[in-house]
């Protein structure tokens, strides 16, 4: 595989923001220097392995487990440290020069940020820019999560060899996570490389990540937690369902610590926050005919909107359209959102450096939320939807930062073990 700073370079964009896109809207994610595409790669440099830049000044180590907790927002974890007495010791003993907290990708939603931790590019080059979006080839919003299109090719749509299957040319490469994740379509954009080990239940997992990382003088392994986004989502991230997982997750890393070879390194951080939307505040927007004028798609998150407008007889029709479209949603809902094209997020670096043909699948139309509020099309989705309480996506502190959390273990001292090569 070509070292990272060998990767295809970025087709040049012709897109550019207006003046007025980098005052409305918040800094760009810092990509290369302090995001979770920055995470697999700095660990695979720590541990030694040629073609990596250790950018966030990682300590070096033999052994280094990063585990994602999918949807624990940096501030959701200040606010309940009470849950979290492991974790509160780790942060209270401080890391050295290891940053404690990064940006998600943007849009703030799994697919995204997991393809930028798996891939160490932004969306713009990995091109997975929302939870669903458009493929401008069969003219049809397509999963990037869950439900992928089966007229969409993993390896296509993302092309770009991934960290964990670069790495293992190296060292032992492990994912460790749930079955149904194995050889999903995300994993196989994404995350592939290594070897797989599946666990139903939370201590399956840490003995198997153990197990396997204790076989080796030189690893490096993924583990994922998904329960602390599904309590979210489904009762919200300040209710007691949401508290209890995040006390599971707690249990998780303390048992990682205590089993884990002595000295690995352990990284926790996540792929975005998390806000609460009052039921009130999710608002089917289809029902607004000024919300929805001349938009051919809708996609995205509800808290981050792709609308991509019917091609007209020519730019100007389509430009005076884009600009009813934003003024329709600037009217409704003023400074509770941030609307803008598509042109502005690429020239403000939101998706960083776009490659060719991945611009086509950015909305014309962006419409983000600022306040807690999430947006329907409930022409398009089922009426289940909007019983989500727990929301991301958007561009909210509460949603983009996340933490940063490295220790060593104090763990098992490991037995005979096999090395590479």
């Amino acid at each position: 595989m070509a070292p990272e700073h060998d990767l295809p370079s970025p087709a040049p964009s012709t897109l550019s923001a207006s003046p007025l896109s980098a005052t409305l809207l918040p800094p760009a994610p810092a990509y290369g220097r302090r995001s979770v595409a920055e995470v697999l790669g700095s660990a695979a440099a720590s541990i030694g392995v040629d073609g990596f830049e250790n950018r966030l000044g990682l300590p070096p180590a033999r052994r280094i487990c990063v585990v994602l907790a999918d949807g624990l927002g940096r501030s959701l974890l200040k606010q309940k440290s009470a849950h979290t007495p492991f974790l509160r010791g780790v942060m209270q003993r401080g890391q050295g020069d290891v940053p404690v907290w990064l940006d998600s990708a943007f849009p703030s939603t799994t697919a995204a940020s997991l393809a930028s931790l798996g891939t160490g590019l932004a969306p713009g080059q990995h091109g997975l820019v929302g939870y669903d979006v458009l493929d401008p080839d069969q003219d049809k919003v397509v999963n990037m999560l869950g439900n992928w299109d089966a007229g969409v090719d993993p390896l296509d749509w993302q092309p770009f060899p991934t960290i964990l299957e670069r790495a293992a040319e190296h060292v032992d490469v492990t994912t460790v996570s749930l079955p149904q994740f194995g050889d999903s379509p995300m994993t196989r954009a994404a995350l592939r490389g290594g070897t797989f080990v599946s666990g139903i239940t939370s201590h399956a997992r840490t003995a198997a990540a153990a197990e396997a990382m204790a076989a080796s003088d030189a690893s490096l392994m993924y583990f994922y937690v998904n329960d602390l986004d599904k309590a979210g989502h489904r009762h919200g991230s300040q209710s007691p369902e949401w508290e209890h997982q995040l006390e599971e997750l707690d249990a998780t890393v303390k048992r990682l610590d205590s089993t884990l070879p002595a000295g690995t390194t352990v990284l926790l951080t996540a792929d975005h926050g998390m806000l609460d939307v009052a039921e009130a505040q999710r608002i089917d927007y289809s029902a607004d005919p000024a919300l929805v004028a001349g938009v051919r798609h809708t996609a995205g998150e509800p808290r981050m909107l792709h609308l991509y407008l019917e091609e007209g007889a020519g730019n100007a029709d389509v430009g005076t359209a884009r600009q009813r479209l934003l003024d329709a949603w600037r009217s409704r809902f003023g400074e509770r959102i941030w609307a803008f094209t598509r042109e502005e997020a690429i020239g403000a670096g939101l998706f960083g450096p776009v490659r060719s043909g991945v611009e086509r699948r950015v909305g014309d139309v962006m419409i983000a939320a600022r306040d807690a509020l999430a947006f329907y099309d409930t022409r398009r989705v089922r009426p289940t939807a909007m019983e989500v309480v727990g929301q991301h996506g958007s561009l909210t502190k509460a949603e983009r930062e996340v933490p940063l959390l490295c220790f060593q273990a104090a763990g098992k001292t490991p037995g005979p073990r096999r090395a590479r090569g």
